[in-house]
């Protein structure tokens, strides 16, 4: 022996599997979480967790820091497709588009998006992160957490109690669901509304979901704004209507439902579109230094740790012609559209790539559904009223692609800060990223699927509304039929921009989100808000990032699991 150790277990094997298997329970999960929440969340805190409880019992050099941000990497591009898909491919189905397009389509859409992401933004990695030095900080978080192996063990055995503590209170929640003559073990909701006197207009009903409670335990402070925007909808806005008799001849329920869909749900969508464009306007900065990285990358040049050109062509050819098949042979679009649209998509989802990645980078804020929402108005304009299929294929690209700049931008400043070889997270990115849409989309299929009488899985009214994909189909519909409440939407926008102009991230889009959905997940979210901001007080935020993190993350985990397994239980019992 000379003494010399061996080199550090970076790209491998066993890194590929345990990023495969992670990244695939993890974009299911949040892909149901995104249905319910309307947002999801990122994957890389907890790929790094469950990278070093995978591979560090194995020894023999496994589970090195480098080998787990590989892991943390291959995860997170798995689940990347989560976001993009759960935005937009739900609105089909909820506009009755189910037996008009092709699935595997869907399926195309979406990975042309991630496959043209990832080509977009390579070259611009030595430019962002060495040159420019963007903060990106969900990076920095993910770094310090491989920096810290120690801890490993115990951040894993915390996210474990959490998943399996979830799991069994999901059970018990949805257990007189699973057959008939089963008691109720636990109700679906709280009502203390008629507890306090309250009438129907105002609504205090909390969710028995440990999930919502566990995403806004991650969330902390930032998440009070989400609870804000219920607390303004249904304390505020709603008695107030009542009290200026705008719901008279409604008594009630009949009162909730028309204070929900004829006022609140619209007014949340024009605050949603107001927040989300507010946000494109306000990363100018991002898409002027976006435009600068371009030009200086070129000069820059890469290195040998770079991914070589032919990387990115083939990625960017491949995907083109994906998003061309998705409109030609499964959006039945004459071949001069579709080529169009593919072109016309493509070029527009680089754009809004870079611009979210710079801005992602520059303030932890994606404006990545007012980017969807801009290709979807420009697609419908292009192609008409009758391509809705199609539009909806580009929006699922381009928030799938943008969510992929921005978060292999976040990926490859964590390898920066540990020392990684970039060309090979980006190698393990392509090798992977092109399974999360399939996965996506096929978890969106089972839970719609799972909806008993006809009637799909998730939607206004189900115990996933899918806020986002609602709101898309409302505008799209709109714009269609030219049955616009551009009234309430015009007043939404005018107030979802004014809010956004407030110091905190993504404010406008989190209160039209709010708005939109049930009280019940929005006060519930709240709580788990304020539970986060008590914990942090009595021990500090070194017991949040070492211990609440972990063990909520597997709460989200355990529910969102576990309810997709029941959902092929029971599409299995209908069979």
């Amino acid at each position: 022996m000379n003494g010399e150790h061996p080199p550090y277990r970076e790209f491998t094997a066993a890194s590929l599997l345990v990023s495969l298997v992670i990244g695939v329970a993890m974009c299911a999960a949040f892909t149901y979480s995104g249905l319910m929440l309307g947002f999801t969340l990122a994957g890389s805190t907890i790929g790094a967790i469950l990278g070093f409880a995978f591979l560090r019992p194995f020894g023999r050099g496994r589970g090195s820091i480098l080998e787990v941000n590989q892991v943390q990497t291959g995860a997170s591009a798995v689940n990347v497709a989560s976001a993009g898909a759960v935005f937009t491919i739900p609105a089909l189905f909820l506009m009755g588009y189910a037996g008009e397009f092709s699935i595997l389509a869907a399926v195309l859409a979406a990975t042309s998006g991630t496959l043209l992401g990832l080509a977009v933004i390579s070259p611009l990695r030595k430019q962002m992160i060495e040159m420019e030095r963007l903060r990106f900080p969900s990076g920095l978080a993910v770094a310090s957490i491989l920096k810290t192996p120690g801890e490993s063990l115990d951040k894993a055995l915390l996210l474990g109690a959490g998943l399996l503590i979830s799991a069994v209170f999901k059970i018990c929640v949805d257990w007189h669901g699973l057959a008939e003559g089963n008691a109720v073990l636990l109700p679906e909701r709280i009502d203390l509304g008629p507890l306090l006197g309250l009438g129907p207009y105002t609504s205090v009903v909390f969710s028995l979901s440990l999930m919502n409670v566990a995403a806004g335990m991650l969330a902390g402070r930032g998440g009070l704004p989400f609870a804000f925007g219920a607390v303004l909808a249904w304390w505020i806005l709603a008695p107030g209507a009542h009290f200026a008799g705008w719901t008279a001849g409604h008594e009630g329920a009949a009162e909730t439902r028309f204070l929900y869909s004829e006022m609140l749900r619209p007014l949340g969508i024009g605050v949603l579109v107001g927040g989300a464009l507010m946000g494109v306007l306000l990363t100018w900065p991002a898409i002027k230094a976006a435009f600068d990285s371009l030009k200086r990358a070129g000069v820059s040049g890469g290195g040998r740790d770079e991914a070589p050109a032919s990387f990115i062509v083939t990625g960017a050819f491949l995907s083109l012609a994906l998003l061309f098949l998705a409109g030609w042979l499964g959006a039945d679009l004459p071949l001069g559209p579709a080529l169009l649209t593919a072109v016309v998509g493509g070029l527009w989802l680089a754009l809004a790539g870079i611009i979210v990645a710079q801005a992602t980078g520059m303030t932890d804020i994606s404006p990545i559904s007012g980017m969807a929402l801009i290709a979807c108005t420009l697609m419908l304009l292009i192609l008409g009223d009758e391509a809705v299929v199609p539009t909806i294929f580009i929006g699922a690209a381009v928030c799938v692609g943008a969510s992929q700049c921005a978060d292999m931008m976040q990926d490859l400043k964590t390898g920066h800060l540990v020392g990684a070889r970039p060309w090979k997270q980006q190698l393990t990115q392509l090798l992977l990223t092109w399974i999360g849409p399939a996965v996506a989309v096929g978890t969106i299929y089972i839970l719609w699927t799972a909806g008993e009488g006809g009637r799909g899985g998730f939607g206004p009214g189900t115990k996933l509304p899918a806020p986002q994909a609602d709101a898309l189909k409302a505008v799209v519909e709109g714009l269609v039929k030219g049955d616009v409440p551009w009234d309430k939407y015009a007043l939404g926008t005018l107030l979802g921009g004014m809010v956004s102009l407030l110091p905190f991230a993504g404010i406008g889009v989190l209160v039209g989100l709010a708005m939109y959905l049930p009280a019940e997940i929005t006060l519930s979210y709240g709580i788990g808000c304020l539970i986060s901001i008590a914990l942090g007080r009595i021990r500090g935020r070194a017991f949040l990032a070492r211990r609440l993190v972990p063990f909520a993350a597997g709460l989200i985990l355990g529910e969102a699991l576990t309810a997709l397994t029941l959902s092929l239980y029971q599409i299995a019992g209908r069979g």
